[in-house]
Order: C-alpha cells, then sequence, then structure tokens
C-alpha cells in the first residue's frame, strides 16, 4: 500500500504554494517524491520555499506568476517543463478572500453591509478564486489531455458547501470551484481521456494570517464571538493544522484514487456534517 502514495518521477505545480496552506501541501508533494514547481504571486516567498525544499534534498523550483494571468502562465508551464519535464499534478490552490467582499453586520461601525458591497469589489475575489482556477487548469490541463493521463486538484473551501454569513463573495466563487471541478472531470473522462481525474479538497476552518483576528482576540488572545461559533459547530472543537490537508490531497493525487474523480472532498473536522443540533 505504500507504493500507492509514492509519487517519485512525477512532476507537480502548485498555484499559492507558498501560502498558509499551499506551503504545507507543497512539502507534503515533495516529500512523497514529487518535483515540485511553486507558483506565487510573489516571486521572494516561492524562491524561499523552494530553495528550503531543496535543501532538504527534495526538488522544487520557484516561480513568479499571477494566476490570473494567461500570459504569465504559459510562460511558468514552460519554465516548468524546461526544469522538470511533463506536468502530471496540478493543485490549484491560490484563492483568498478580500475584506471589500465581505458583508459587516448592520450597525458595525464604519461597517459595509450587503447593499454597500461593489460590483468591483466582488469580481477581484471571483476572478482570483474561480478565473484562478480556470485558467491554470487551461493552462497544464491542456498538456494532460494531450499525453491522456493526468490529476487536477482544486482548493475548495467549507463555505462553498453550506452558505457562511459575510462572506458573500468568497463564497460565491467556491460554489463555483465546485461546479467547475465535477464539470472538467466530466470533460476530461469523456472527450479526452479517462485517466486524467479532477477533484476538489474543501477545507474547514483554518487559521492564517488572512483571517486570524476574525477568529482571535489580537490583544488577549480568546477566541473572538466567531471564532467561538465555528468551534462550536465543528465535533473535532478545534481549528484545522495545514498539515491535515497532506493526507487528502497525497491519496488523492496518487494511485491509490485512479477510480475517485468529480468529488469535493471535506477536510473540516466533522463542520459540514452537524447541523447544530
Amino acid at each position: 500500500m505504500e507504493n500507492q502514495f509514492d509519487l517519485t518521477g512525477r512532476v507537480a505545480v502548485i498555484t499559492g504554494g507558498a501560502g498558509a496552506l499551499g506551503s504545507a501541501m507543497t512539502w507534503g508533494l515533495a516529500r512523497a517524491g514529487a518535483a515540485v514547481a511553486v507558483l506565487e504571486r510573489r516571486a521572494e516567498k516561492a524562491d524561499a520555499l523552494a530553495a528550503a525544499i531543496n535543501v532538504e534534498g527534495l526538488r522544487a523550483i520557484g516561480i513568479h506568476a499571477d494566476v490570473t494571468d494567461k500570459a504569465a502562465l504559459e510562460s511558468a508551464a514552460a519554465a516548468v517543463e524546461a526544469a522538470f519535464g511533463v506536468v502530471d499534478i496540478l493543485v490549484n490552490a491560490a484563492g483568498g478572500n478580500q475584506p471589500t467582499a465581505t458583508a459587516q453586520p448592520v450597525g458595525t461601525p464604519n461597517g459595509r453591509t450587503f447593499f454597500d458591497l461593489t460590483p468591483d469589489a466582488l469580481s477581484d475575489v471571483m476572478n482570483l478564486n474561480w478565473i484562478g482556477t480556470l485558467l491554470p487548469s487551461q493552462i497544464f490541463g491542456w498538456g494532460m489531455a494531450a499525453r491522456g493521463r493526468g490529476c487536477i486538484i482544486n482548493i475548495s473551501s467549507a463555505a462553498s458547501l453550506r452558505p457562511l454569513t459575510r462572506v458573500v463573495g468568497y463564497a460565491s466563487a467556491k460554489a463555483a470551484v465546485n461546479n467547475f471541478t465535477q464539470w472538467l472531470a466530466v470533460t476530461m473522462a469523456h472527450e479526452y481521456n479517462p485517466a486524467i481525474r479532477v477533484n476538489a479538497i474543501a477545507p474547514g476552518f483554518f487559521m492564517g494570517e488572512q483571517n486570524r483576528y476574525l477568529l482571535m482576540d489580537a490583544e488577549t488572545g480568546e477566541l473572538t464571538a466567531r471564532g467561538r461559533q465555528i468551534i462550536d459547530h465543528t465535533p473535532m472543537a478545534r481549528f484545522g493544522d495545514p498539515d491535515d490537508l497532506v493526507g487528502a490531497l497525497l491519496w488523492l493525487v496518487s494511485d491509490s484514487a485512479r477510480f475517485v474523480t468529480g468529488i469535493v472532498l471535506p477536510v473540516d473536522g466533522g463542520f459540514s456534517a452537524y447541523s447544530g443540533v
């Protein structure tokens, strides 16, 4: 069974690969034997992570690319192929939310209610999360279609499975990612080759720099009201650790999941299973 999770000889690309969740998945892919290309908007982050991986005797390169820029992705694809060869695995981990696309409760001082959200702010979040998943899938998935093999993993969110208060733009974008995941899984299998698999992982609540002070008070370290609500509705009673995603990722990209395509896998401590009663 151990050999089924071995990625030796495979080439993986991970967008947003130096982020809070992405870096754990990048390390997981590298330690499983894959040569990993870390795509980031900030080149220094990608380069630093790749250097740390190489110090351990593993294989990685950092590449500067914006996932909403098709030309930049095409250049990135050429760089990956020159360094490692053809791409076997694509992980679309780039994404995130913005305060300007988040609705605040009515009465919040200087708050932004649903009726104040602008098309530009919502479009920015949609572009980053959905278009930023679609474009890399086109650029790197084209080679998979030509060869008749490959694996794409999209990173969704618990917000895509059950509407959450406030994060209207982000939740809508991640719901689009889920729909796209299933659409692309069927398209690849029907029109190109059933050996090309497309799946998604939907993380629950993981504390990172982007959401830390929405979940935890900066001065006291105590949970905010929203943080407490989340823990109370998570049967495992904790936030996720980035390493909690690695096992799910390695299963989905490995031969052990060779008959799995078109699924959205929650990794959320039971959040999506609990009704609150």
